[in-house]
């Protein structure tokens, strides 16, 4: 009779282990986001004097429909982004903490829909521009996984995410003529919407007529 062969055990990270990777991640990937946004307004209030704003979204402007990938990453200047680095930096780690991969896509619905939503239904005569659209969008993200999943951890997440952000729910409203409410409207859209993409479970396959269960 032969012995069995050895078979080594697959070895599988540690908890802690995972956790670590998983902040570590969702860390770098916040960093990169935020660092990206500050030496590009470095570069266009240094170097080009702002000419990178025309790059926002002209609603229904003929030629310009990919601005909408541009716009969410522009601001009028560094008080614009100050204001908007903290929340999207805050909401970006929450949501990255999902894997990259994950984030990545949530990401480019919103800027896809929401952007693309600013361009068809916008005010006409304006440049949209401004991560607000990625904080709104990032924010119904989070609130979104919370509703499909249901699970405690995701619904722990839109708690916080809602009991720290969701006062800036009100900029949805048409309030301030200076301000994309529309941005923050579809952006907000965008991200529900990626949620549901990306989250919502799916009732099982059902077998075929005729075969056995």
């Amino acid at each position: 009779m032969r012995a069995p062969p050895n078979r080594s055990p697959l070895a599988r990270p540690a908890p802690a282990q995972r956790s670590a990777t998983s902040l570590g991640r969702a860390a770098g990937i916040t960093a990169a986001l935020i660092a990206g946004l500050w030496v590009q307004e470095g570069a266009d209030q240094l170097v080009f004097q702002g000419q990178l704003d025309q790059f926002g979204i002209e609603p229904r402007a003929p030629g310009t429909f990919w601005h909408v990938l541009t716009a969410p990453f522009l601001h009028a200047g560094f008080g614009h982004l100050i204001a908007n680095t903290v929340p999207l930096a805050v909401l970006t780690f929450m949501s990255a903490l999902r894997g990259a991969a994950r984030f990545l896509t949530a990401l480019l619905l919103i800027v896809l829909i929401g952007g693309g939503l600013v361009w068809l239904l916008g005010r006409g005569g304006s440049v949209h521009l401004g991560a607000s659209e990625l904080v709104f969008g990032l924010l119904a993200y989070l609130l979104g996984v919370g509703w499909w999943e249901r699970t405690p951890l995701a619904v722990g997440v839109a708690v916080a995410a809602f009991v720290l952000y969701g006062g800036i729910l009100w900029g949805v409203l048409p309030a301030n003529p200076a301000v994309s409410w529309e941005a923050h409207l579809f952006g907000f859209v965008g991200g529900l919407i990626a949620a549901a993409i990306l989250h919502r479970k799916r009732p099982p396959a059902r077998p075929a007529p005729g075969f056995p269960r």
